[in-house]
């Protein structure tokens, strides 16, 4: 089976300040190369999801795919993310964010074993946007994000995606300034 990864970096970065969260710095490197880090060793192939000036991502070597339409947040990177992933041969695509940098370094064995759709959950919370999709999905995306839907929990329930449960503090988001600094300081 060959799987795809996607680190998903679009977000507007509003509760930190309006700032690129790819581009902020935990531990002296950027998020972004703490997800490529992680993610890299797990997958065939990798790419970012993001929008803006796809240059300022040249020192990750990776594909940036951009949203084909503005405003329909995280799942629209996962469609593209899909496309290419489809177009390159893979069966699934692994996503994940850019603001949960620290994940556990055998999230898709884990995701894998369950069978995609497979999404984690840690803490008794569940992370959509750490997701194992089926390269399958994506008609099924464009459908709903073309209905105008956004949620990704509730299309995690129409597909049918399973929930798997992973070690407490497998996936913590940084997503205020505050965050950045406990992780900071974790890390220390």
């Amino acid at each position: 089976m060959a799987i795809f990864g996607l680190i998903l970096a679009g977000g507007a970065g509003r509760r930190m300040g309006g700032a690129d969260k790819a581009l902020l710095r935990l531990a002296g490197r950027p998020l972004v190369a703490h997800a490529i880090e992680r993610l890299a060793p797990q997958v065939n192939r990798l790419a970012i999801s993001a929008n803006g000036d796809p240059a300022r991502l040249d020192f990750t070597g990776l594909p940036v795919l951009g949203d084909a339409a503005a405003g329909r947040g995280p799942l629209e990177g996962v469609l593209a993310g899909l496309r290419w992933a489809q177009a390159g041969g893979a069966t699934a695509l692994m996503t994940v964010a850019v603001d949960s940098p620290l994940f556990p370094t055998d999230l898709v064995a884990r995701l894998t074993a369950a069978g995609a759709p497979a999404m984690a959950r840690s803490d008794d919370r569940d992370h959509p946007t750490f997701t194992l999709w089926p390269v399958s999905a994506a008609p099924e995306i464009e459908e709903w994000l073309d209905a105008g839907e956004r949620r990704l929990m509730t299309l995690m329930d129409r597909i049918g995606a399973h929930a798997v449960d992973l070690p407490a503090g497998s996936i913590t988001n940084l997503n205020t300034p505050e965050d950045l600094a406990r992780a900071e300081a974790a890390l220390r």
